[in-house]
């Protein structure tokens, strides 16, 4: 069984140049590995609480030496020597350790960078790929690849705001292979990169996670030009490519009212507004279409799309078993947006996972719009049979790090690419 004896950490930078946490581990017989963790922007309220430094003066209080320290003393003093015959065993003990209901004692960034990298540091012991040890962890067996939902438009927090919804995403639907879903993808991004040049004079800038960030003047007008930007590819929108939208409505609900680029809608408005936008584009995803704590109203957008496309719960759900249970009770969505660093560890994500798959939701398994360029993220999604997989755009060295591993394991297999949208299977609804 795998005996651990040193773990180390240290503060590195993320793709946004703020700091995050990179931890090594050690195990008796094997070699030293690492795991570097992402954080994120749009931040639900019910997030595992990474541990910042608070210095203003260094990273305007972002610095993350007390999390790297925290690995190299307290967490390293009371698990170097002890054997762990599970990553469970592993990740009660970081827990236990930290003694709070959110990790923010010893820092959310400070355990998962460790659960991560003992689980890196087991497949390597093991002599079996990370994907591999991630599906043994599940007692399951991965057999296919997720699809890859990519990012093209952003607003909101992860751009300048210049329109209130987060992303517009696009999801090669006839491709059968990460490289063809890729290629196809690369086709519509300089299509999209054309347009915005031709259209708003702008040249190619980018947002957080390598998507393009037009002015353009509403949500709507975002939607309008993904869809042309496919047909400008040669492609036909909702056969070929469609579409996955972002809104994380959190950002911009206040008081019960939700501003929609400049414009107040209600609950009922907005859940509308969506399903009108379902009805205008080949849209098969809505993430976080409502407030994070508008619990009342989830149900009401579930039941009313959630026949036709997925109603993806992020900051509504933040990979957190409790939550996704009152959502389950409720009927308020169809699908968990599963981001490791939401609920902090390996072992809590699988049980969020566990839930979600227990009532036929599918799942897509985020990075977040703060990575870095470990790939680990794309063997999760491998491993626990991810239905798709949201990186970024694919621009950025780390987003591609995480689709060149993707491509790697499917050289690797042989797997086909996840069936999901251009399946005629029905959607499980879940929200009736």
């Amino acid at each position: 069984m795998p005996v651990i004896e040193q773990l180390r950490a240290q503060e590195i930078l993320d793709s946004r140049g703020r700091p995050t946490v990179k931890a090594s581990c050690v195990l008796r017989g094997g070699p030293c590995v690492s795991a570097s963790v992402p954080s994120g922007a749009s931040r639900g309220s019910a997030e595992a609480a990474e541990l910042r430094d608070g210095d203003p003066k260094r990273y305007r209080g972002l610095g993350c030496r007390r999390a790297a320290a925290n690995v190299c003393e307290e967490i390293n003093a009371a698990l170097a020597g002890l054997e762990f015959e599970t990553q469970a065993q592993m990740d009660a003990a970081l827990l236990s350790l930290d003694g709070t209901h959110d990790t923010s004692r010893l820092g959310a960034n400070a355990v998962l960078s460790v659960s991560i990298a003992f689980a890196r540091a087991t497949a390597t012991l093991r002599k079996v790929p990370l994907y591999h040890h991630f599906a043994d962890m599940l007692g399951q067996s991965a057999r296919r690849l997720p699809r890859p939902a990519i990012n093209l438009f952003s607003g909101g927090k992860h751009a300048g705001g210049q329109v209130s919804i987060q992303d517009v995403l696009i999801i090669p639907s006839s491709t059968a292979t990460v490289d063809d879903s890729l290629a196809m993808a690369f086709e519509v991004f300089q299509s999209a990169a054309e347009l915005v040049a031709n259209r708003y004079g702008q040249r190619l800038l980018r947002a957080d996670e390598g998507g393009l960030a037009p002015p353009a003047p509403s949500s709507p007008a975002l939607l309008a030009d993904a869809v042309e930007a496919i047909e400008k590819a040669g492609l036909k929108p909702g056969k070929d490519v469609c579409l996955a939208v972002d809104v994380a409505a959190s950002h911009f609900h206040r008081q019960g009212r939700y501003t929609l680029d400049g414009k107040q809608h209600s609950a009922g408005e907005m859940i509308q507004m969506l399903t009108n936008w379902v009805q205008a584009w080949p849209i098969v995803s809505i993430e976080d279409g409502l407030s994070e704590e508008d619990w009342s109203h989830w149900p009401q957008l579930c039941a009313a799309l959630g026949g036709r496309v997925l109603v993806i719960g992020d900051d509504f759900l933040c990979t957190n078993p409790g939550r996704i249970q009152r959502a389950l009770a409720a009927k308020s969505a169809n699908a968990l947006l599963l981001k490791v660093n939401q609920i902090g560890t390996l072992t809590e994500a699988a049980a969020a996972l566990a839930l979600a798959r227990g009532v036929q939701w599918q799942v897509m398994v985020s990075a977040r719009s703060g990575e870095t360029e470990d790939d680990w993220l794309a063997d999760l999604a491998v491993g626990w049979s991810g239905d798709q997989i949201k990186i970024g755009s694919i621009t950025q060295s780390e987003r591609l790090a995480k689709y060149n591993r993707l491509l790697a394991i499917e050289r690797e297999t042989g797997w086909p690419v996840n069936t999901w949208p251009g399946s005629p299977v029905p959607l499980v609804s879940g929200c009736s």
